[in-house]
């Protein structure tokens, strides 16, 4: 594994372009485009942070009454948001606590477009997928506005449920699926994205407090499930009938918690539904009930393979090359490491932090908030298999709190993760696991990007970053 020199960025804002030729960073106002190739600077600007005639009057306001509070005023005025169009002819950079977003042409460097805030302030800025228009998400669940780079004219749609989750485009990117908030009931709108976000149908759901939505891969259903408090998730069409319930059998249910992700199968087939309980559900397409329920547990079974990060070999290789983990002997009974639930507490230390399929859909990675330095991949056989049975093939160790861990987008069976210390950790399906230093003093790994192509990733640290690239063996003609 190659790495390059170390960069600054802010804010972790860091994003390979979808074609992995450019990477773009934001560093306080400016924003940089370097080649993925050689890092030369490709293009730079400077963003106009200044606030928008009406977000500086209600400053003004709100300074006066809290004079003297903010501990770096200057911050304010740095890139919060920045993203790519899927064809990497655009980039945005949003600065939410000024309400103001700045738009930038790859191709025309003195090209540029403004987009200002009202009252309603800005939270969140990304692109929508036809990469031509904004979609700018106001506080307080007001509303979200659609911005067209084309026509420079806005869409505007009232009370988002949400303004990070809770909305979703079909794959063809056709149809916006947004959850919303109409007079104290959960509803959702179905919108046309070519018909410039008119509405096509609007319904109302069967929860009483939305927590999030998943559609499937085929665009045919989609998943809504209730907050923290009900375990309850509901299948519905696009045409809002109600299809099916979930909810596990009591025992499951006994700590008064609900879900906390849920995640498709690539095919649309199944359903990983993960809750506060520490249990993975399976539910099937046919008949939308459980198939299987993994649960965590500090006894792995002895089909397992287990693998340890060796002791102390940061120190012992100064950070430098990679070292293979330590396999544990199936013989041997090796608990995985899990912590105390205080459920005294408002926020217990339990269930799913992270729930996701690789690529085809053959593996199932979790971590769970009560075994924080370990992660567990699931083998998932095709539902034509007999028997069709998935299991816990592996189970990853280390000596620190895993940060992140992320499937490559193009290699199935290809897993990088961080710990916060000077190594990335790497796993492929072939059980190949290797502990990688990054050469740097004072890096601390702290999330882990892949490249589009899967040919290489950025590693981020609080205020710097780096990237590391496969080294790929030329076969001898």
């Amino acid at each position: 594994m190659d790495f390059t020199e170390i960069y600054k960025q802010t804010s972790s804002l860091v994003a390979f372009s979808p074609g992995a030729q450019f990477i773009l960073t934001a560093v306080e106002d400016r924003l940089i485009v370097r080649r993925a190739d050689t890092f030369e600077i490709a293009r730079t600007w400077t963003v106009d942070t200044s606030p928008s005639a009406t977000h500086s009057v209600l400053s003004f306001s709100s300074a006066k009454s809290s004079k003297g509070s903010s501990s770096n005023p200057g911050s304010d005025g740095w890139i919060s948001h920045v993203a790519w169009s899927r064809d990497s002819e655009y980039m945005l950079a949003a600065c939410a606590k000024r309400g103001v977003v700045a738009v930038f042409k790859m191709r025309d460097e003195e090209w540029e477009a403004r987009i200002e805030t009202g009252a309603e302030g800005l939270v969140r800025a990304e692109w929508a997928p036809d990469g031509r228009s904004v979609m700018c998400f106001s506080g307080w669940g007001l509303r979200v506005t659609i911005w067209s780079l084309i026509t420079g004219l806005a869409t505007y749609i009232q009370y988002p449920k949400h303004p990070d989750k809770g909305y979703a485009f079909r794959k063809d990117g056709r149809y916006l699926l947004l959850a919303e908030r109409h007079k104290s009931k959960d509803t959702m709108g179905i919108y046309d994205a070519v018909e410039d976000y008119k509405l096509v149908r609007h319904f109302a759901l069967p929860t009483s407090s939305l927590s999030s939505i998943a559609i499937s891969p085929t665009g045919s259903y989609v998943a809504v499930w209730e907050g923290p408090l009900d375990y309850k998730l509901h299948i519905i069409t696009l045409t809002g009938n109600l299809v099916a319930n979930f909810t596990p059998p009591e025992p499951d249910t006994a700590l008064g918690l609900g879900i906390r992700s849920v995640v498709w199968h690539p095919t649309g087939a199944f359903l990983a539904v993960g809750g506060w309980d520490d249990k993975i559900h399976i539910v099937t397409s046919h008949g939308w009930i459980a198939i299987m329920t993994f649960e965590l547990s500090a006894k792995v079974p002895p089909n397992t393979w287990v693998w340890r990060e060796p002791e102390r070999w940061l120190e012992a290789t100064h950070g430098r090359g990679f070292l293979s983990y330590d396999r544990v002997p199936s013989h041997q009974s090796y608990p995985v490491p899990l912590i105390r639930v205080d459920a005294t507490k408002q926020h217990p230390k339990s269930g799913l932090v992270q729930l996701e399929w690789n690529l085809d859909g053959t593996l199932l990675m979790a971590r769970f908030e009560q075994a924080p330095t370990a992660i567990h991949v699931y083998s998932f056989p095709s539902p034509d298999d007999e028997p069709f049975a998935p299991r816990l093939s592996t189970v990853l160790l280390h000596s620190k709190p895993v940060l992140q861990a992320r499937w490559n987008p193009t290699q199935a069976g290809l897993l990088a993760a961080c710990c916060g210390t000077g190594a990335v950790f790497t796993w492929d399906v072939g059980n190949v696991a290797e502990c990688v230093g990054v050469p740097a003093k004072q890096f601390e790994v702290r999330d882990v990007r892949w490249a589009p192509d899967g040919r290489g990733m950025a590693l981020l640290d609080r205020e710097a970053f780096c990237c590391a690239f496969m080294v790929v063996e030329e076969e001898d003609e």
